[in-house]
């Protein structure tokens, strides 16, 4: 049977979780750039007209847009085979994936755009690929806009640098610590949540250069998990325990909750501010109609990380992959609420449960809309 087609790129954020998931599955796949003919006139139409990776493109010719979309498919088909059983896993497989979508953005950002003289040369490279004319100068063009809006945008300015910096190399450390003892998050096999990690830890902070070197310099276990991450076996062989299995119990390991209380630290102030302002804006946009596309942003709120002002874009589809930690969470008996509220309470991550939008967020044609 013919393959699957991958549209993505080797440095892309959110197509190193869905290349990492087909990968795991056994699902068969080819890649290719975003930059065909063929893309343009037969695949981007069923997206949505959004030209946003990952996409997959079935052999009948049917397509599904975005790594959460993609996910789910597979998952779906395969009885969850990725998603754990358990309460308190579930939850942390969900939370981390929410995490991944958009909590460690500034760390991306910063790391492949403020270190010219480090990796100039090679972004240039990957993003002259990604055009079909005229790449020397589409893309000089599109890395300048990267620069100078969509950094500052997402928060990445000089004032911020040193913070994320800091930030990052403690994160780089908790991951190592878990990853020592464990080769996925949660035992044995990846969960929804490795998945997730993987567009942030990979596509940015586990490829480019000046963020690569400070991985296999202060992180070389979490570097082996990126490794095996994009392996189909599960090259786990450093590990005493060798079970494909999640921890038993529903286990969370405290080098876990270290980890998610060093991302509550910014993730929890952000995704506050951020609930406020686009509820401020959906009561201000209530005429917007059902099915009308969600855009990237709608809006800037402020917060503060370790007294630290930040203002960042705020984007909607953060709350629509939160949902998912809350939905979990709604659908547990009170005995297993309990159990996962105190779990969150430990990693400091109680108020995801009530950070809600005041409008949902569904899928329609390839595209996220407001319902």
């Amino acid at each position: 049977m013919k393959p699957i087609t991958l549209y993505g790129s080797p440095m892309s954020l959110y197509t190193g979780r869905a290349r990492s998931y087909l990968i795991k599955a056994g699902i068969d796949y080819h890649e290719e750039p975003h930059s065909s003919p063929h893309f343009y006139d037969s695949v981007l139409p069923k997206a949505g007209g959004r030209r946003g990776i990952p996409t997959i493109e079935f052999p009948d010719g049917s397509v599904i847009r975005d790594g959460v979309a993609i996910i789910d498919h597979f998952e779906q088909l395969s009885g969850h085979i990725f998603s754990p059983a358990t309460p308190r896993q579930r939850i942390v497989s969900r939370l981390l994936d929410a995490i991944a979508a958009e909590g460690l953005l500034r760390q991306c950002m910063h790391y492949r755009w403020n270190f010219d003289q480090d990796q100039q040369d090679f972004l240039r490279f990957h993003f002259q690929t990604i055009y079909q004319e005229d790449a020397v100068t589409a893309a000089t063009d599109r890395m300048k806009f990267i620069r100078t809006v969509v950094n500052p945008a997402w928060g990445v300015t000089p004032e911020t640098h040193e913070l994320i910096e800091s930030m990052h190399l403690s994160m780089l450390q908790k991951l190592n610590a878990h990853f020592s003892d464990y080769p996925y998050f949660l035992g044995g096999k990846p969960c929804i949540g490795d998945f997730g990690m993987m567009a942030p830890l990979y596509g940015h902070l586990g490829r480019d250069p000046k963020p690569l070197s400070l991985m296999q310099r202060h992180a070389v276990r979490l570097f082996r998990w990126v490794e095996r991450m994009n392996r189909p076996e599960p090259d786990f062989g450093e590990f005493a325990d060798r079970e494909t299995r999640y921890l038993e119990q529903d286990e969370v390991p405290d080098t876990l909750i270290e980890v998610l209380r060093h991302f509550a630290i910014d993730y929890i102030p952000e995704s506050r501010a951020a609930c406020e302002c686009i509820n401020d804006w959906i009561d201000a946009n209530a005429d917007v109609p059902p099915l009308t596309e969600v855009e990237r942003g709608v809006g800037f709120c402020d917060f503060e990380v370790m007294g630290i002002p930040i203002n960042t874009m705020a984007q909607p589809f953060r709350f629509y992959v939160l949902k998912r930690v809350q939905d979990e969470y709604e659908a547990l008996d009170e005995a297993a609420k309990q159990d996962v509220a105190a779990m969150l309470s430990a990693c400091d991550m109680s108020e995801v449960l009530d950070l809600k939008l005041t409008r949902e967020i569904g899928r329609h044609n390839n595209l996220e809309v407001w319902l």
